[in-house]
């Protein structure tokens, strides 16, 4: 269901984003020097989409890496009680064997008491 739900958003999409490159073509120049715009040191000539669908991606990169670094509070409290964890779970293992052994001393006794008990031989 999720995957149909996907191919219908997805195909539509897809469809307006190949439109749309298709109706920008005309190449344009991307210059990088900021200082010297007639003659720059370093610039691109490149189709329209090419700035449009770029400029689309580094916008996605630079808010994932804003949100992961934002979530980091997050990771780091989730690792810490997945460590808290794992020692409490360490603690109570310890402590039901600890359990185990104090039953089984204290339970050895009293089978010894259970057996019924033999007459004392009379003294000769």
């Amino acid at each position: 269901m999720r995957r149909l739900i996907s191919f219908l958003i997805g195909i539509p999409i897809f469809i307006i984003l190949a439109a749309l490159a298709l109706a920008n073509r005309q190449r344009v120049t991307v210059s990088f020097d900021p200082i010297t715009p007639e003659t720059p040191l370093y610039s691109l000539n490149v189709p329209l989409w090419v700035v449009f669908f770029a400029g689309i991606f580094l916008g996605l990169l630079a808010g994932g890496i804003a949100t992961w670094l934002k979530q980091g509070r997050y990771r780091a409290r989730a690792r810490h009680a997945e460590r808290e964890l794992a020692r409490l779970k360490d603690m109570k293992d310890d402590l039901e064997k600890e359990l185990k052994q104090i039953k089984d001393q204290t339970s050895a006794p009293d089978a010894a008491q259970d057996q019924p008990q033999r007459p004392a031989l009379p003294a000769a």
